[in-house]
C-alpha cells in the first residue's frame, strides 16, 4: 500500500509540473497569411509532383499554445491564448500554400492523403516562438528541410532555414501578425529551394 501511494503521488506531481500545460484558452488565433491561394503555372515549371509532410517537432512545439521566450533561460506561453491548430500542422499547410503560390510545381499535396508524389518535402520544426530583443518581441521560425525521392527514399538535398519578424508592438495580435509574415517568408524560401533542388532529378 505504501508503494502504491508513493507511485500515485509521483504521477500526480509529474503531471502538475508539465512544462506547457494545455489550459483552456479564451482567444484562438489563426496563423495569418498574405499568400495567394493558387498561382498560374509560371515559366520554369517542373513536371514532377510534390508531397509536403507534416513537420516533426519537440514536445514544446507540438501543441497549440503560443510559445514565448521572454529571456534566454525561460520558456513560457501567452496565457489565455492558443493557435487554432498545432504548429506542425499550420506550418505544413503554409508550405503547401507557398508551393502552390510559387507556380512552378503543378501538383502539390500533403500527407493528409495517400496520393502518389515523385518527391517529398520532409522537415523538422526547430523553432516556432516569439522572443524578446531589446524589449521588443519578434517571431522566430526555424526549419530543417530535406527533399526526398518517394521511390528510393534517397535524400536529394537538405538545408536549414530561419526567419525572424519583429512585431509592431508588444500586444499579442501584433505578435501573431509577425508570425504570419515570418511563416509566409520562410515557406516561399523553401518552395523556391525545393524547385531548384529538384531541377536535376529525372523527369517523370
Amino acid at each position: 500500500m505504501t508503494k502504491l501511494l508513493a507511485a500515485l503521488f509521483l504521477t500526480a506531481l509529474l503531471s502538475a509540473c508539465s512544462l506547457l500545460p494545455e489550459r483552456e484558452a479564451n482567444d484562438i488565433y489563426r496563423l495569418p497569411s498574405t499568400l495567394p491561394a493558387v498561382s498560374a503555372i509560371s515559366p520554369g515549371a517542373v513536371n514532377w509532383s510534390l508531397r509536403v509532410l507534416q513537420p516533426t517537432s519537440g514536445a514544446q512545439l507540438a501543441g497549440r499554445r503560443i510559445v514565448v521566450i521572454p529571456d534566454d533561460h525561460v520558456l513560457s506561453v501567452y496565457q489565455g491564448a492558443a493557435w487554432a491548430d498545432t504548429a506542425p500542422r499550420m506550418i505544413r499547410e503554409r508550405l503547401v500554400d507557398a508551393a502552390r503560390a510559387d507556380g512552378r510545381i503543378a501538383t502539390v499535396s500533403s500527407d493528409e492523403r495517400s496520393l502518389h508524389a515523385d518527391l517529398e518535402l520532409d522537415t523538422d520544426l526547430r523553432a516556432f516562438h516569439s522572443e524578446y530583443r531589446n524589449g521588443r518581441p519578434e517571431a522566430v521560425i526555424r526549419l530543417d528541410a530535406r527533399l526526398v525521392r518517394s521511390d528510393t527514399r534517397r535524400i536529394i538535398a537538405s538545408r536549414s532555414f530561419e526567419t525572424r519578424e519583429a512585431a509592431a508592438d508588444t500586444a499579442l495580435p501584433a505578435v501573431v501578425s509577425a508570425f504570419g509574415s515570418a511563416a509566409d517568408r520562410i515557406a516561399l524560401e523553401i518552395a523556391d529551394w525545393t524547385v531548384r533542388a529538384g531541377a536535376t532529378e529525372p523527369q517523370r
